[in-house]
Parts: C-alpha cells; sequence; structure tokens
C-alpha cells in the first residue's frame, strides 16, 4: 500500500478521520493548504488535532477520485474566503471605513479598520481582512471594472 492510499471519512458530528496506509487511526485531522491562492491544488497536509502533521501531499491530483472528493470536501469546511468581484461604493476614503461589496458568495459590507489590512499577495491578487477578521481575496485585480478598481486605487 503506498503513502497516498489512506482513508479519510466524515463522522457524523462533521470531525474528519484520517487511518493510515499503516491502519493508524486519527481522530479529528485537519486538511490544510500550504499555498492557498497561489497553488490550491498543491501542498496539502492532513493535521492531527494536536497540531501535527500526519500526511503530506504534494498534489491533489495524485490522489484517487475518491480520497481527491473527500480532501476537497474537508478543505471546503475549514476554508472561507469569499472573492471580492465588485465594489459597489465605500462609507469613505479614510479607513476605518464600510465597503459595500459583490462577491462570490452574494453582496455584503466589510469593515476596513486601516489601510494595513489590504495585503499584496501579487501584482494582481489582494488579500482584505475585515474588521471581524474574515478575509476576502481580489484574485486579479485587472478583472475587475473600473470603477471597482477606481476605489481601490484610493487605498493601495
Amino acid at each position: 500500500m503506498s503513502a497516498l492510499e489512506f482513508q479519510l471519512d466524515c463522522d457524523a458530528m462533521g470531525h474528519w478521520t484520517y487511518v493510515s496506509s499503516q491502519g493508524v487511526r486519527h481522530e479529528q485531522v485537519t486538511p490544510v493548504r500550504s499555498f492557498p491562492v497561489a497553488a490550491p491544488q498543491e501542498g496539502v497536509a492532513l493535521v492531527s488535532v494536536d497540531g501535527h502533521e500526519l500526511l503530506w501531499i504534494a498534489h491533489i491530483n495524485l490522489l484517487s477520485p475518491h480520497l481527491r472528493e473527500n480532501v476537497l470536501r474537508a478543505l471546503t469546511q475549514r476554508e472561507f474566503m469569499p472573492r471580492i468581484l465588485k465594489l459597489r461604493s465605500v462609507s469613505g476614503w479614510i479607513a476605518p471605513c464600510t465597503w459595500e461589496i459583490d462577491t462570490d458568495r452574494g453582496s455584503t459590507s466589510l469593515l476596513l479598520q486601516g489601510e494595513e489590512d489590504i495585503r499584496r499577495l501579487s501584482a494582481t491578487a489582494l488579500l482584505v481582512t475585515d474588521g471581524h477578521g474574515v478575509q476576502f481575496l481580489i484574485r486579479d485585480l485587472d478583472q475587475m471594472d473600473r470603477p471597482s478598481r477606481r476605489m481601490l486605487d484610493r487605498f493601495l
């Protein structure tokens, strides 16, 4: 049995159980992506409840379809990072201010506490953390409409 032959199942409580290729069982494991924005399909670790890495998955595509589905489902449960598609309005040009936005999960507002809560990940990607700790992703500034980019430019 190879290292990538293992079991990952969800119990009735929503906790994930990992059984290694040697048959060792670990309760309440958590999948963690190494590079969730830059390389979401690469570098996933299954981590024990006490924070120790149990298994390293170099690439999701190395898994069987059933395991890949379970790992992706577990990751989706853990991760919540809506993508900002459009800025509709901002309450002011100095933080703190409220942004009215459209995301891939619907319309909402976020509280920007300070300009330092906008972090550049690459030339075109930004990570915006609101006052409640929720992180929003702007994957590609060039894909946003012109009014949204103009508003963003005032904060960058």
